[in-house]
C-alpha cells in the first residue's frame, strides 16, 4: 500500500501510536498538533487521508472536516473521538466524514478504516483522470429516469458512496429502496465486496439474532455446527437490513452496540470480530412514528439515520412511466423470449394519470398482467382494462384482487350483496373492496389463519397480501 496521511492530534502518545500503525501499512505520514499546523500542511502538501482528534487546543476537528469538503474533495477524512462519543462522530459524518474510530484506538479497526479510505482515494483518482465522456457505471444506470427528482437522488447516490456513514433509505413500498442500495455498495470502493440483502420482516424473531450474528456449534439447544451470521457474511462489503422497522425490540440493542463498537460476537463466541461492512437500512414505515410508539429505539433510530435518502414515489416523477415502462416491457420480452413489446399511446396515456399506490413494482404487475393477456405486441388501453381481477369487471388500475384465483373471486362477490348500480347510495370502489376483504378472510380461514398459505391461495405474494392486510384495515 502506498501513500501519505495527515495525523492531526495533540497528545503525543496517540500520534506517535498511530505513525508507528500506519508505516507498518506502509505509509508516509506527516502529523500536526493544532487546527493551524494542520491548515499549513494541508495547503504545502498531498494527502491520501487525514486522521483527526475532534478535540484540538485551537478549535476542533469539524472545522478540518469542513476545510477538506470544500478545499480538498477527493481526500477522506476520519475523525477520532472519545469512547462514548457516538453523537460527535455522527455530527462530523453529516459533513462529510468518512469514518470514525472511537478511543483508546483499537488498531485493528483502525487497519479496517485506512485500508478503506485509500481505497477510496485510490479510486477517486482515477475517476478524475476518467473522460467526462465515459458511460455512467451500471449501478446508476439501473436507476431508470430523468425527472428533476430522479437526477437529484443519483447525485446523492454518488455524494453517499464516497462514506462509510449508515444510510436510512426512506420511502414507500415498491418505490426502489433496495436498488438505491445496491447503487450506493455498486458505487462505493466495497463494489468487490458482498452485497448482502435481508428483509427483517421475513424471519422469526426466535431466529432473527442467530441469522445476524451467527452462532458457534453447542451453544444452544440445536446449534449442532457453527453458522455464519449476515454480519461475517458482509465483511469487506455491504449489509442492507431492509423493513429495520420489524426488528424486535432485544435485537435492536445488539444491533446498536454493533455499530457503536464497530464490532459484532457471535451466539457462544467469546471474542468480538471487528466489523468490515457498511451497514445500510430502510424502511416503508415512518420510523420518527414507531419511535413514537415505543416500537423502535430512539438511540438506535438516530444511529441508523446519520443520513437520510428518500426515494421519490412514482407519482411524484410522472415523466419516468415512459421510461420505466419501455424498461420493464423490454425485460418482460426477454424473459418470455417474445418480440419487442410496446405501449399504445392510450396505454401511456392511462398509465400517466393512475395514482400507483404500489409505486414501480404495482406498475410491474399491470404490464405483466397486461403482456400476458395482449394479443398483440403492442399493449393498448384495452389490455389494461382486461388485466384486473376475473370476474372483478376492473381495470387493472383500479382497486383489485391482484392474482387471485376465480374461486375465490367468485365465492366472495356472491358473499357480497349486490348494489343498485348507479344509485345514489353506489361506489364501485368499496363494492370491489368489500369483495376483497371477503375473498382474504375466506382464504384465511380455510387456511387456519396461516398467511403464507393464504397468499399462495389468493395468487399473490406474502408481502403483497401483508400490504393490503393493513391497507384494508384486517392486520
Amino acid at each position: 500500500m502506498q501513500g501519505k496521511v495527515l495525523i492531526v492530534d495533540d497528545e503525543p502518545d496517540i500520534r506517535e501510536l498511530l505513525e508507528l500503525t500506519l508505516k507498518r501499512m506502509s505509509l508516509e505520514t506527516q502529523s500536526a498538533e493544532d487546527v493551524r499546523t494542520a491548515r499549513r500542511k494541508l495547503n504545502s502538501d498531498t494527502f491520501n487521508l487525514c486522521l483527526t482528534d475532534m478535540r484540538l487546543p485551537d478549535g476542533d476537528g469539524l472545522e478540518l472536516v469542513e476545510l477538506i469538503q470544500q478545499h480538498h474533495k477527493n481526500m477522506p477524512v476520519a475523525v477520532i473521538t472519545a469512547h462514548g462519543s457516538t453523537e460527535t462522530a455522527i455530527r462530523a459524518m453529516k459533513n462529510g466524514a468518512f469514518d470514525f474510530v472511537s478511543k483508546p484506538v483499537d488498531l485493528q479497526k483502525l487497519r479496517y478504516l485506512v485500508d478503506s479510505a485509500m481505497r477510496l482515494s485510490d479510486w477517486t483518482a482515477d475517476e478524475s483522470e476518467t473522460s467526462p465522456d465515459a458511460p455512467k457505471p451500471d449501478s446508476l444506470a439501473g436507476i431508470t429516469g430523468n425527472s428533476e427528482c430522479i437526477n437529484l437522488l443519483k447525485n446523492q447516490i454518488t455524494k453517499l458512496s464516497r462514506s462509510q456513514a449508515p444510510v436510512y433509505i426512506s420511502g414507500e413500498s415498491g418505490s426502489g429502496k433496495e436498488l438505491a442500495a445496491r447503487a450506493i455498495h455498486g458505487e462505493s470502493t466495497r463494489r468487490q465486496g458482498p452485497f448482502i440483502a435481508v428483509n427483517c420482516g421475513a424471519i422469526p424473531d426466535d431466529l432473527m439474532e442467530s441469522e445476524l450474528f451467527g452462532h458457534r456449534k453447542g451453544s444452544f439447544t440445536g446449534a449442532d455446527q457453527d453458522k455464519e451470521g449476515l454480519l461475517q457474511a458482509a465483511q469487506g462489503g455491504t449489509l442492507f437490513l431492509d423493513e429495520i422497522a420489524d426488528l424486535p425490540l432485544l435485537t435492536q440493542v445488539k444491533l446498536l452496540r454493533v455499530l457503536q463498537e464497530k464490532a459484532f460476537r457471535p451466539i457462544g463466541e467469546q471474542k468480538e470480530i471487528p466489523l468490515n461492512a457498511r451497514v445500510l437500512s430502510a424502511s416503508h414505515k415512518n420510523l420518527a412514528a414507531e419511535v413514537e410508539a415505543g416500537r423502535f429505539r430512539e438511540d438506535l433510530f438516530y444511529r441508523i439515520n446519520v443520513i437520510e435518502l428518500a426515494i421519490p414515489p412514482l407519482r411524484e416523477r410522472r415523466s419516468d412511466i415512459a421510461d420505466l415502462s419501455r424498461g420493464i416491457l423490454q425485460k418482460i420480452a426477454r424473459e418470455n423470449h417474445q418480440d419487442e413489446c410496446r405501449l399504445s399511446d392510450g396505454a401511456l396515456d392511462k398509465l400517466l394519470h393512475h395514482h400507483f399506490p404500489g409505486n414501480v413494482r404495482e406498475l410491474e404487475n399491470i404490464l405483466q398482467r397486461a403482456v400476458a393477456l395482449s394479443e398483440q405486441n403492442t399493449v393498448s388501453a384495452e389490455d389494461l382494462e382486461l388485466s384486473g381481477a376475473p370476474h372483478a369487471r376492473t381495470s387493472a388500475l383500479e382497486p383489485e384482487l391482484v392474482g387471485a384465483t376465480d374461486e375465490a373471486v367468485t365465492a366472495a362477490a356472491t358473499d357480497v350483496p349486490s348494489p343498485a348500480l348507479h344509485g345514489p347510495e353506489f361506489s364501485l370502489e368499496k363494492h370491489l373492496e368489500a369483495i376483497e376483504i371477503k375473498a382474504i378472510e375466506k382464504a384465511l380461514e380455510e387456511t387456519r389463519w396461516n398467511k403464507t398459505k393464504a397468499a399462495r391461495k389468493l395468487g399473490m405474494s406474502f408481502r403483497s397480501l401483508r400490504y393490503r392486510l393493513k391497507k384494508l384495515g384486517l392486520e
